[in-house]
C-alpha cells in the first residue's frame, strides 16, 4: 500500500544538499528569488539546469504573465474586501457598545438618583 509523504515547505533548511536529490527538488519548489534559483542550478547539476531552464521559459510567456497579473489582482480585490468587511464589523460592534455603554450609564443614573433620593429620606428621619 502506498502511503503519502507531506513536506512543509517552510521548514526545509536553506542550503540543501547537492547529493540529496529530493532535497533539491523541495528547494527548487520553495525557491522564492533569482538568486534562490541561481544557487540551485549551480548545485543541482544538469537537472536542475534543465528544470530552472523550463521554469523561465514558461513565466517569460505573454500568457503566464497575463495569468499572474490576474492573480495578483484577485489577491489585492480579496485583500480589499476583508479589509472593507472587517470595517463594517467594527463599526458595527462600536454601535452595539455605544448602545450598552449609553444604556449602563443611563441605568447607573437611575440607581444615582435612587441612592440620592434614599440617603434624602435618611437624613429626614
Amino acid at each position: 500500500m502506498l502511503g503519502m509523504i507531506y513536506f512543509e515547505l517552510p521548514k526545509l533548511p536553506e542550503v540543501a544538499d547537492a547529493s540529496d536529490e529530493l532535497k533539491l527538488w523541495l528547494t527548487l519548489f520553495n525557491a522564492k528569488t533569482e538568486e534562490d534559483l541561481a544557487k540551485i542550478e549551480m548545485m543541482g547539476g544538469s537537472i536542475m539546469q534543465q528544470a530552472i531552464g523550463a521554469y523561465r521559459q514558461v513565466t517569460a510567456t505573454d500568457k503566464f504573465k497575463e495569468i499572474e497579473r490576474l492573480r495578483s489582482r484577485a489577491r489585492h480585490n480579496e485583500a480589499s474586501a476583508l479589509a472593507h468587511e472587517r470595517e463594517v464589523e467594527r463599526e458595527k460592534w462600536q454601535g452595539v457598545i455605544a448602545e450598552k455603554d449609553a444604556s449602563h450609564t443611563a441605568a447607573l443614573a437611575d440607581k444615582d438618583a435612587e441612592i440620592a433620593e434614599l440617603r434624602a429620606k435618611l437624613g429626614k428621619l
